[in-house]
């Protein structure tokens, strides 16, 4: 059954003008005319297309293309191997455009200006996901507070970061203590936990008042990613979520009852 050219692009997923130019340049002439004159495809027309778009799509040129299909035993093996050197080193320069790319992203999200090396050293196994920093940057990008934690956050040193994830090591020692002894979430070794981790990021980003803390907790509970920043997966306790959660919330309500106290 001979196929029109209208065909024969609908089938194939190329234009028409495509078609016409394979047949004008000989890569692909159809074997056969309408009474009209028209183009009309065989099997084998379609046959010697697929082939012309597998290696298309490899990225092989029309005349190299029209080089291996007139004699194919004898050079496709070869032309094929030295495309797929070809194509291995693009893949290494992609994969190093696209680490490139994803570094600067991440520093634009994040605000750590370390080298992948220096990250490892200081971050272990505390990540930062790339997708939850950018949707942060989206959301939170016009709030004073946001810009100056990602100002100072670009600011902080190798010494630095080192240190404040020392510090927030061992306020996680101490909270999954406190979790796995059995501390009520509303007593005060919980809330003093809660008080301590406002008040780190205070030191080392932007002044966190106790609503402002209720919020970043309200988003961990919500978003494993978020909750991922302040205690990294491997420590994670089934219920530690709701448990911090609820010992900033009773924090945040024993800040304002103490600020209430003072101010009368």
């Amino acid at each position: 059954m001979p196929y029109s050219i209208g065909q024969v692009s609908a089938l194939a997923g190329v234009t028409v003008r495509t078609l016409h130019h394979y047949d004008r340049t000989g890569l692909l002439s159809p074997g056969g005319r309408s009474a009209g004159g028209y183009r009309l495809y065989d099997h084998a027309d379609l046959a010697r297309l697929q082939q012309i778009l597998f290696y298309r799509a490899l990225g092989f040129p029309l005349d190299e293309i029209a080089a291996i299909l007139a004699d194919p035993q004898a050079n496709a093996l070869d032309h094929l191997r030295a495309r797929h050197r070809l194509l291995t080193e693009e893949v290494k320069k992609l994969q190093r455009l696209v680490a490139v790319a994803e570094r600067a992203m991440e520093v634009q999200a994040t605000g750590v200006e370390l080298t992948p090396e220096e990250r490892d050293e200081v971050f272990g196994e505390v990540t930062f996901d790339l997708s939850y920093a950018t949707e942060a940057d989206l959301k939170w990008r016009n709030s004073a507070s946001y810009q100056e934690s990602m100002a100072r956050a670009a600011e902080h040193t190798k010494e630095d970061w080192t240190l404040l994830m020392a510090q927030a090591a061992k306020w996680r020692e101490r909270l999954l203590s406190a979790y796995d002894s059995g501390e009520p979430a509303h007593g005060r070794p919980a809330m003093d936990l809660a008080e301590e981790h406002r008040a780190h990021i205070t030191r080392w980003f932007t002044p966190c008042p106790p609503a402002m803390h209720v919020r970043l907790l309200d988003d961990a509970l919500t978003d494993p990613r978020a909750f991922a920043i302040i205690v990294p997966p491997p420590e994670q306790r089934p219920g530690l979520v709701e448990f911090l959660h609820t010992a900033v919330h009773a924090n945040a309500q024993r800040q304002r009852t103490d600020s209430g106290r003072e101010a009368s």
